[in-house]
Parts: C-alpha cells; structure tokens; sequence
C-alpha cells in the first residue's frame, strides 16, 4: 500500500532480502555443538564391560564347544568374548566400506 501511494516503506516493518542458500559459512573458529551422544556411548561400553566381567567371573569352568568345523574346551565366557570381538570387527569393515562408499558418491555428485 505504501509504495501505490508514494511514502517510502517503514524500515522497521520490512524484512532485509535473503541471501540465496548455499553451503553454511564457517570459521576456523566456529565449535561444533556438543551433545550428549559420546557420552551415552562411553557409559554404556562401560556398563556392558562391567557386566562381562562379572559374566566371566561367575563362569569359568569349561565347556566343550563345537562350531562348525572346530571344537575345542573353553569357559563360556571366553567364547562369548570372542565370538564379540569378531562382531565387532565385522561390523568396523562393514561400516568402514559403507562410509567409504557413501564418500565416493558424495565426491562424484559434487
């Protein structure tokens, strides 16, 4: 209404133009948030370390175990740490191709 009759728009009830979007600006000394995520993480690793260890205390007479092929005598516990030590490591490669492949296509998109 201001400009079909001639008085120049309030500066107070306009709103600057936008700037167009594109990628966020940042500074070497910008700080990513912090959230609580690592340290949920790191309290519940240790949470789960406590109960194997108690898991491993309570049981250490050995068993007879059999696996396809191998066989052997071993305390259950110990069994279970290995057998957590190899999901472990499978899921580090798996997850270490999936971001590599992830990155790869990022790099071609760009």
């Amino acid at each position: 209404m201001s400009i079909l009759h001639g008085t120049p728009p309030d500066p107070a009830t306009t709103t600057p133009p936008r700037a167009p979007a594109g990628p966020p600006t940042t500074s070497p000394t910008s700080r990513v948030p912090r959230t609580p995520t690592a340290w949920i993480g790191i309290c519940a690793t240790a949470l789960t370390f406590a109960v194997l260890i108690v898991f491993m205390l309570q049981n250490t007479r050995s068993v007879e175990v059999t696996f396809l092929w191998m066989q052997g005598i071993l305390p259950p516990a110990l069994t279970l740490l290995i057998v957590g030590v190899g999901v472990a490591i499978l899921a580090v490669v798996l997850g270490a191709a999936r971001i590599t492949q992830l990155r790869r296509l990022s790099r071609q998109r760009h």
